[in-house]
């Protein structure tokens, strides 16, 4: 496996992508172990001081008046891991503590943090031996940093909590000394930097983020091929149309939808003679509509990114002029507001899909056999398969309700007002997985269309994906026990092999902005 190396403050989408992929191993430059040294010795400075200094000598949250002896410092860090591991639910997924053990690596080697350089080197390792610590997906308010989950995963590197092996989960401590890890032993306010950040919520979010880019790229093909089945207009597509309005993603989209078009003869063949004026807004509106999307996206990608490099424990340490500050970095307001937008965006995608699926099974706007069956009435054909597309849209739209805006007042009123990010990335698992099924509907209903327009072609790009779905699912003469169909058309939207049309397509906008 290739070592790839960070620069503390300067990751990229791409190396963020490589993490939670875990198809590489992680270091950091050579540069960064200055700043941590410099950092760690305000600390220790602090530490053998007389001057309170929270979370170095003092208890935490609404403890902060409480004064630590010397004698206890040690304890004070470990006390405060086993207190905070209070985490519910479900184990978070290997890629998303993927991303936790990098981003709080990164993070405190940018030497803001005073925690000596065993801290990083002891995530690096564990990330580095393909190691997961179990951490619960429940418990965090996004503020004052992600603390149980950060907690959980402090406690595997302390060899007191759990990892995950094979999905099954073990002694942290036995699978440290498996790995040749030595568990990590805290000092003064090291604990601290490790829990009190947005590591958690940031990595929920950039799996979201990333774990949508197949299926958005999925959703422009579908939507693409969904037109030819109607045989809908290509003119919404016009670049003259999007330029007037100057929104950058709806500019891409239609240039998408032109490219996905390009060559069909299905289109050719409606170009005269055709009575329609105009097609239904989720066929000729795509562009505004998941071009809109696009933008949110890409400013989501944007804000993620600075968070994957920001320092976000508490307080911090300016080693320039030594000086320890406590703030609010660990608030993940910038988090939850991106979340909360991708989460509309994802929703929206999964909106128009439905639309798409509606319009072609309604003859009267298809024109294509009722239901895409040829003998309506003793078949359903796809009548039900769309009601499940709308049940999922119509749960998407309560998922998307802003998570960021509903605060609850914790530590005795001290933290009163919190981000509520961790749900609101957490959420989009289920959300993209909605999308993703509603899309699977749209290609096999779309497909079925395109087959009733024979021996009319589609584009070269369009007739590559009719023939990537009929690899799996034949096509639906007949009523049949359609279920396991719809899984392998949605495994086509989620792993990537409709995005390989999307990705052929010549000299396209990149989907996601480099941050």
């Amino acid at each position: 496996m290739s070592m790839l190396t960070l620069t503390p403050g300067q990751l990229t989408l791409e190396q963020l992508q490589v993490i939670h992929a875990g198809a590489a191993k992680i270091s950091l430059v050579e540069s960064s172990r200055d700043d941590i040294a410099a950092s760690a010795a305000i600390v220790q400075a602090a530490a053998a001081g007389d001057a309170p200094v929270y979370g170095v000598n003092t208890g935490f949250g609404k403890l902060a008046n409480q004064r630590i002896s010397a004698a206890d410092l040690a304890t004070l860090q470990l006390n405060l891991i086993r207190s905070h591991s209070v985490g519910v639910g479900e184990p978070l997924s290997p890629p998303v503590v993927r991303l936790m053990l990098a981003l709080k690596a990164a993070s405190l080697a940018r030497g803001a943090s005073g925690v000596r350089q065993v801290v990083v080197d002891t995530l690096l390792a564990v990330f580095n031996a393909g190691l997961v610590p179990c951490v619960p997906s429940q418990g965090s308010v996004g503020a004052s940093g992600d603390l149980a989950p950060l907690s959980h995963m402090t406690l595997a590197l302390l060899g007191e909590g759990e990892m995950l092996v094979n999905g099954q989960r073990k002694p942290a401590a036995a699978v440290l000394a498996e790995a040749g890890i030595a568990p990590l032993t805290l000092e003064a306010k090291e604990g601290l930097a490790l829990i009190n950040g947005t590591q958690t919520s940031a990595a929920l979010a950039l799996h979201a983020f990333l774990s949508f880019e197949p299926v958005l790229e999925s959703a422009l093909v579908v939507g693409a091929l969904t037109v030819d089945a109607a045989r809908g207009s290509d003119g919404p597509f016009d670049p003259r149309i999007h330029a007037l309005r100057g929104q950058p993603g709806q500019i891409d989209v239609a240039q998408y939808y032109r490219a996905l078009l390009s060559g069909s003869a299905i289109r050719k063949s409606h170009e005269e003679g055709d009575d329609r004026v105009q097609d239904p807004y989720c066929l000729r509106c795509q562009p505004q509509v998941v071009g809109a999307c696009l933008d949110q996206l890409r400013h989501a990608s944007l804000v993620l990114v600075r968070e994957a490099n920001a320092v976000t424990d508490n307080p911090l340490v300016f080693a320039n002029d030594g000086a320890m500050i406590s703030g609010g970095n660990f608030h993940a307001e910038p988090v939850a507001l991106a979340a909360d937008a991708m989460a509309v965006a994802i929703a929206e995608v999964g909106a128009i899909a439905e639309r798409r699926i509606a319009m072609l099974i309604d003859t009267s706007v298809s024109r294509l056999p009722a239901f895409l069956t040829s003998n309506a009435g003793l078949n359903s054909g796809f009548m039900i398969a769309h009601v499940t597309a709308a049940s999922l849209a119509s749960e998407n739209k309560s998922l998307a309700h802003p998570a960021s805006v509903d605060s609850l007042p914790t530590s005795a009123n001290q933290e009163d007002h919190v981000s509520m990010a961790t749900f609101a990335a957490r959420r989009l698992q289920p959300m993209i997985a909605n999308v993703a099924h509603i899309l699977g509907i749209e290609l096999l209903a779309a497909a079925q269309g395109i087959e009733f327009l024979r021996p009319l072609r589609s584009s070269p790009a369009l007739e590559q994906a009719h023939e990537l779905l009929r690899a799996q699912v034949s096509s639906i003469d007949v009523d049949r026990y359609l279920a396991p169909e719809i899984e392998r058309a949605t495994e086509l939207v989620t792993n990537g092999t409709l995005s390989s049309v999307f990705r052929a397509l010549p000299q396209m906008p990149r989907l996601w902005i480099p941050a």
